[in-house]
């Protein structure tokens, strides 16, 4: 399945670190940034989340909130959150299915790992739209961040 900009996006409803359950709709009226990545404790997952954490008033300003989601269970997530002093929601998508219903689910990984979040990038509106929507297939590749800010900038 492929989200295209201007589709609804599907509904998130999973647990975050704090095992709080946490809906896409508990953010309505804000823009939200929805970054999947394939899991916790990898080079380019913490760079990337590192530096989203580093630039959080970018977002702040922009009415957004940042979300990032990973299969791995809470208490990973969690234990990463602390290790990285992450100032976002991570959130468990443990049973693949948000991941699934955004088209960001590798089938095979490394290692023979089947369904991992492929590491996606998703700009969602106050109403609730897609307005930036990047799938990437290599792991190795981060999303066009600056292209994530601009959507930002049009939105407010």
């Amino acid at each position: 399945m492929t989200l295209n900009i201007g589709d609804k996006a599907p509904a998130i409803s999973l647990f975050d670190t704090e095992k709080n359950k946490v809906n896409l709709s508990d953010f309505n009226g804000k823009n939200v940034v929805v970054l999947f990545f394939p899991q916790a404790f990898t080079g380019v997952c913490t760079a990337e989340l590192c530096a989203t954490r580093d630039d959080i008033a970018t977002y702040n300003n922009a009415n957004a909130q940042v979300l990032a989601i990973s299969v791995d269970s809470v208490f990973t997530l969690g234990k990463f959150k602390a290790d990285q002093q992450l100032n976002f929601p991570l959130l468990s998508d443990f049973n693949k299915e948000v991941s699934a219903a955004y088209g960001a689910l590798y089938s095979d990984w490394i290692l023979d790992m089947r369904g991992v979040s492929k590491r996606s990038a998703f700009v969602i509106d106050k109403e609730g739209v897609i307005r930036y929507a990047e799938v990437l297939e290599s792991a190795g590749d981060l999303p066009n961040f600056d292209a994530i800010k601009q959507t930002l900038e049009g939105l407010n």
